[in-house]
Formats: C-alpha cells, sequence, structure tokens
C-alpha cells in the first residue's frame, strides 16, 4: 500500500502538501521522491526535503504513484525513468494518480486513450472524453482538476487504497461536509 509521489521543481506544494498529509492521517506510507536532488522548490518557493531521490527507489515497492500538478510537471513529464515507472505501473494494473497539469503526463503516454478523466482548465483538447469534474476515476487511474480539487484528489486515493469507510472517517477528521455554503 506504499505510495510513490513524484516532485520535481515547481510542483504545487496545495496539491502536493494536501496529498502527503490526507495519506499519512490514513497511515499510507508516502515516500516524497525528488527526481532531481533532495531539496525540491515548489512553485511559491517553498523549499523541502524529500525523503528519497529517484535513483534510489525499488517501484516495485509502491502500489500506488501520485503525479502532482504545477510548472514542474514538464521535468515529470521529460524524465525517461519516470515515465517507464508509469508504463509498468499501467502494465501492471498499480494505481496511478494525477493532478492538474500531470494529468497531460497520463495523455500523452497514451494511457488516456478512450477513458474518461479531467484535467486542470484549458488543458482538455489532450483528452479524449475529457469531464469537468473535480476527481474522475477509471480502473486504476484518478485524475483530478488542481489545487481546488486537492483534497477530494487525496480522498479518492484514500478510498482506492483502503476503501469507504476510511473516506468516512477522514471527512469526520478533517470536519468536511458534504454541503457547503459560503
Amino acid at each position: 500500500m506504499k505510495t510513490l509521489l513524484m516532485l520535481a521543481d515547481g510542483f504545487d506544494e496545495i496539491e502536493a502538501f494536501t496529498i502527503i498529509n490526507v495519506l499519512k492521517r490514513s497511515n499510507v506510507p508516502v515516500d516524497a521522491v525528488g527526481v532531481i536532488g533532495s531539496m525540491i522548490t515548489s512553485k511559491s518557493g517553498i523549499k523541502i526535503h524529500v525523503d528519497k531521490r529517484l535513483p534510489q527507489i525499488n517501484p516495485s515497492e509502491y502500489t500506488t504513484i501520485v503525479l502532482p500538478g504545477g510548472p514542474g510537471y514538464n521535468i515529470l513529464s521529460k524524465t525517461a525513468t519516470i515515465n517507464e515507472i508509469i508504463k509498468r505501473f499501467s502494465q501492471a494494473g498499480r494505481n496511478i494518480a494525477a493532478i492538474g497539469e500531470s494529468v497531460s503526463i497520463l495523455a500523452n503516454l497514451g494511457l488516456l486513450e478512450g477513458k474518461k478523466a479531467t484535467i486542470t482548465p484549458g488543458m482538455e483538447k489532450l483528452l479524449d472524453y475529457p469531464r469537468d469534474q473535480p476527481v474522475v476515476i477509471v480502473d486504476n487511474l484518478i485524475t483530478s482538476q488542481g489545487p481546488g480539487t486537492a483534497l477530494e484528489f487525496a480522498l479518492a486515493i484514500v478510498k482506492k487504497l483502503k476503501g469507504d469507510n476510511e473516506v468516512l472517517r477522514l471527512k469526520k477528521e478533517l470536519a468536511i461536509h458534504e454541503k457547503r455554503e459560503y
């Protein structure tokens, strides 16, 4: 049930930190992995020390890979090792989750052909069957739109890994109300 969270300079911190926080609250082990180096800078300039660097990981130890968005998605998409890991996860039927701009990585690898998915507004042309929804789950693929949908995205990952009861528990812990009025 171990999760691999890929980070490159320019990652969206709302997306990445929300995912890490929610998964850890659910006792899902998460390794934040730096593509280049062990100190990664978010798009807002926040520096974090990652758990591991890309050359240090064994992808077979993970059941889920998560790709946060932000400008760093360009680095993720151009990293051959990451593309290879994603392809292997797909072939093995392991979970692949992408949010924001990183959904384009899955589209460019052909993983979304003929499938419903969602992506950052403005990038819908990359998808065969775009959906204007916060999160779309199809088989082992989870896609989401961006920072504003990060919490729902993280809960969708938990649902895939631990089921509905754990999601309900987390919603209570996080004080998430189904109907929100502002």
